[in-house]
Order: C-alpha cells, then structure tokens, then sequence
C-alpha cells in the first residue's frame, strides 16, 4: 500500500552529476542539450553542431537528463549511451539502485506532478529555468525496489512501443525521401534509360514518364523535356493569425491552432494534435483561416524552415505559411519543400528575426517534371505516408495511456500485483 512508502526526498536518494568530460570526446551523436532534446518525452536527435567549450557535463547510460530551460516542454530522456550535455541539462543519477532504480527515477522526474512543480519554481520570465535545490528539496513516497520494478516495466512498455513507430516512421519517410530525390534531383531513372537499362524497381507505365535523355539548362544537366520552374510557381500560399488572448471564447475550443512548438518531433512529418486550441468564434474573428490536410506548414519567423504535413483540419499562427500545390499532389508537395528549405533558410530576410517571406519562395529553382509525374509520385509513396500518419496517431494515445497511468501508479493509487511481459 501507497500509505507504508517512506516519504523521501528527491536528494536523499538520487544527486545532479556535474563531472566534466572533454570537448574532444564528443561528438554529435553523443551530445545533448536542450536543442536536441525532444518535447513531451520524445527522446533525442542528433545535435546539428557542438559548441565551442572545452568541457561538458559527462552522462552514462541510465542517467535521466532533464532539459532545465522551459521545463513545461517535458524534454525528459532516459540516457540509452553515454556522452556529454550542455549545462542547461541536468543529469540526475540514483545513488544506490538497491534503493532508487533509474528506471524509476526517470519516470518519476517525468511524471505530471514533478514537471508542474518544476514550472511553479522556475525562476525567470523569458527563459525561466528550474530551482536545483528546489528539485533536491522534492518530497515524494518511495516504494519498494520490487514494486519499482514493476512500474518501471510497465511503462516501459509503452514507451518502447512509442519509440518502436518512431524508429519505424524515420524509415518510412527516409524511403520516401530516397525516391522523391531519385526521380526528381539524381534523375536516376532518366540515367538508367540513357545506359539501355530498365528505372530499377519501376514498372513499364511509370518508366514511360521519364525521357531517355538530358540537356543543359540553367541549372545543369536535366530531363529533356523538364522545365526550370520556381517554388512559387507551383504552390498557393495561405498565412496565419493568433485570436486575441484577452478573449476569453476565442481559446480552449475544439480547432487545433499550430505554432512552432507543434512541429513533429524526428520523422513523425505528421501534425494531427496541438498545444493550444481556438473555437470557431476565434477563428471567424482573427486572419487565421482552417488549413485543410494535407496542407504543409512551413515555419517562417525566428525557427524557420521547420516543416509539418497537416494531419486534420487546422489553424496556425502568423509566423507560419500554410503550402498547397497548385496542380501537384500533397506529399509530392511536402517533399519538393522539404529539398528546398536549406536554399529558403539561406535567402531570409528581417534585421532582428529571420523571416521568410512570399518573395522568399520565388528564390528557389528545380527541374520539373510535369504534373502527371508528380502525382505518380505521390501514389506511389501514399501508403509510407499513410503508414507514418498512422503511427503518429498511435504513439498520441500510447502516450495518454502512460501519462494517465504514470501519477495513478507512482501514488500507489494503481497497484500491479505481478511482473508485465512485453
């Protein structure tokens, strides 16, 4: 029973590591600091640069690092390798795992009641970061190791099947990835043709579609016949607005309203659920308009370039572009984007924020193809992308499972009599 565990505190049975490792024993991969740190328990991607320190706080496997900035992101990771964390992640280590298991820890330093906590103590306005000694000085009951181990399983069989569809999404989108860059900026099947060959794993009517030979244009060498076309000649544009907060009936409804904290974590691509939401009222009194799905975000202010292939009827706010094609299909659309964000990224404008505006997308150039082979690309790639939607809407109610799950079970309100197989 719940009421027999000994109240202890969160310093008395685990500590924060603040041991350094060298820079020169860092890569990348094994790096994290909140940037890289995904919300809501997401897990960890790769850093995209390290910065210029000659030391990082040093973790190992089993350690729970807690992005410290924001803790209302719930950037919370169970080490699965060892490396080196920028020092606004905390590293939280159990001192004895006969008494506190990591495992436990981890889900303890996740659940709703200490993320709220968290927040309640932070200390700053813009960037408010938690109370260290504030997080120590937590009381909370302590159950038995076996019990623990209970739990722990538990949830960790939500979570692994989480990170499974993610895992699982990055592949499927990798593969679509591969085919849309094959066909539309390798040429492959063009090449494969001009050498007497047969477009590998291609049908006779799909490979009717691309020509037998290349000629030079502006941009190179491209398909006869292609044409040099511009991003905006091929897409509509729509923009976004945020209700006013001061009324009251504009927020909380039922229409999911996206801003740049809603972008899919990894390779989820898919946005079907948002943070905050507007009722209808706030929507027919504000510029926001509903997006339809398969509409493409494309954040356009300070964060730019970040991408989220709309999953349900939405709104977004002002610092974001809603894209359709014009003739061309949706995940076609998400792609050609997606190859073109780097040269969009370059060519923004603004002194105090980088900004991309309309003129912006009339900057990018490729070759193209022609409707027809567009939207046989995107029947072609349809079921990966359909398979990725689904694994999204999935890993949402796995993830409800577990944060109902998580306080019942650490408050002891949930007891689990035997060991879970998963």
């Amino acid at each position: 029973m719940s009421c027999n565990w000994p109240l202890v505190k969160l310093a008395d049975v685990a500590c924060i590591i603040t041991t350094k490792i060298d820079a020169n024993q860092i890569t990348k991969d094994c790096y994290i600091s909140t940037e890289n740190m995904q919300p809501y328990k997401g897990g960890v991607s790769s850093a995209d640069s390290l910065p210029s320190a000659a030391k990082f706080n040093s973790f190992r496997v089993g350690d729970t690092l807690f992005s410290n900035i924001r803790t209302y992101f719930e950037k919370v990771w169970l080490a699965s390798f060892s490396g080196g964390a920028s020092a606004d992640v905390l590293i939280f280590r159990t001192k004895d795992e006969s008494v506190l298991l990591s495992e436990y820890l981890y889900h303890f330093l996740s659940s709703p009641e200490f993320i709220e906590f968290t927040v309640r103590t932070s200390k700053g306005a813009k960037m408010p970061r938690g109370d260290k000694g504030a997080m120590m000085d937590f009381e909370f009951k302590l159950p038995p190791v076996e019990i623990q181990k209970i739990i722990a399983c538990s949830l960790q069989g939500l979570e692994r099947k989480v990170r499974l569809n993610s895992q699982t999404n990055q592949t499927l989108e990798q593969m679509a990835q591969a085919i849309f860059k094959s066909w539309f900026v390798d040429f492959d099947p063009v090449k494969a043709k001009i050498n007497g060959e047969q477009p590998e794993g291609m049908d006779a009517a799909t490979a009717s579609l691309f020509p037998e030979k290349l000629v030079e244009s502006e941009l190179g060498l491209i398909p006869e016949g292609w044409e040099v076309s511009t991003l905006s000649s091929l897409i509509q544009l729509t923009g976004g607005g945020t209700p006013k907060r001061s009324e009251e009936t504009y927020w909380n409804g039922d229409i999911p309203w996206f801003s740049v904290r809603d972008v899919p974590s990894g390779s989820n691509v898919f946005v079907v659920d948002t943070d905050e939401k507007i009722t209808e009222l706030g929507l027919n009194k504000s510029s926001t308009k509903l997006l339809p799905k398969g509409t493409t975000i494309i954040t356009a202010r300070g964060t730019v370039g970040k991408l989220a292939l709309v999953g349900t009827d939405m709104c977004m706010n002002q610092s974001c572009y809603g894209i359709r094609g014009k003739e061309v299909g949706d995940f076609y659309n998400y792609f050609n984007l997606n190859e073109a964000v780097s040269t969009l990224q370059r060519n923004t404008h603004g002194a105090v924020f980088d900004t991309i505006t309309t003129k912006t997308f009339d900057t990018y150039s490729m070759p193209f193809g022609g409707v027809e082979l567009a939207n046989k690309f995107d029947s072609i790639v349809a079921p990966l992308l359909q398979k990725i939607e689904a694994n999204v809407r999935q890993n949402i109610e796995l993830s409800t499972l577990r944060d109902t799950l998580l306080p019942k079970l650490l408050s002891g309100e949930i007891e689990l009599a035997e060991k879970q197989e998963n």
